[in-house]
């Protein structure tokens, strides 16, 4: 088998794997629920004017 073809199929397996683990993770494993809450600091929010003059 040439070289060529001998990196196409190691390209193609290792694609073949890949795309295999993915499926997988997508068929067997269900993802859990749960409630997410980020504080914000007001200042952030609403910043402080600036005083004129300063």
């Amino acid at each position: 088998m040439p070289t060529l073809f001998r990196f196409l199929f190691f390209c193609a397996t290792i694609v073949g794997m890949v795309y295999l683990a993915m499926w997988s993770l997508v068929v067997f494993v269900e993802p859990s629920e749960r409630d997410v809450t980020v504080r914000i600091p007001s200042e952030q929010v609403n910043p402080p004017e600036e005083q004129a003059g300063q």
